[in-house]
């Protein structure tokens, strides 16, 4: 028997548009874990590019530190449905469309993401830069995604009822707690 979504090695991204980012430099090992998780669900959905809800949903799976942020949160179960479901019905209709608040230009060097999704990874990067914490790590991505009404993350985590402004005070509260933290 056949599986349903074929695997795809790294070597066949570029066939699908979705390149390995040269800007993965600056992350964190976890964070570059999130981002790799994030291309392969783009590619097995079919999309051609990573968007915000990608990354959330890898950052959710892969990524103890954003675990913690949203703690015990019974709403976990209903926003991983939501994201699991994206490629048989939730997200149809983003498959056709580019993700883009249209506020700022697309960042160049994220060949593969979204024009948004490019945009929060840079923002992750400089939230790091400003923390002086080293490379760029999953609770700076998710501060990054979770501060953009338009984020199709910001969508689906609205829709399992969770506040993303919520989430952001929550982030904030944990980086003003540890000042000079140093990267892991």
């Amino acid at each position: 028997m056949q599986p349903r979504i074929p695997r795809q090695s790294a070597e066949e991204l570029p066939e699908q548009d979705i390149h390995r980012a040269d800007g993965d430099a600056g992350l964190s090992a976890e964070l570059a874990a999130v981002v790799t998780g994030a291309r392969r669900r783009a590619v097995r959905d079919g999309d051609r590019q990573i968007d915000t809800a990608h990354l959330l949903h890898s950052l959710l799976e892969s990524d103890a530190e954003v675990g913690v942020v949203f703690g015990e949160d019974p709403r976990i179960a209903r926003l991983l449905g939501y994201l699991v479901q994206r490629s048989i019905g939730y997200g149809l209709r983003w498959q056709s469309a580019v993700e883009d608040s249209g506020g700022v230009p697309a960042v160049p060097e994220t060949a593969g993401f979204s024009p948004l999704a490019a945009r929060c990874m840079a923002h992750a990067r400089e939230r790091a830069a400003r923390r002086g914490r080293g490379p760029a790590r999953g609770t700076d991505l998710l501060a990054a995604i979770v501060v953009d009404p338009q984020a199709r993350a910001v969508e689906v985590l609205l829709r399992a009822g969770i506040d993303p402004c919520e989430l952001s005070d929550r982030l904030e509260t944990r980086t003003a707690a540890r000042p000079g933290e140093s990267s892991r």
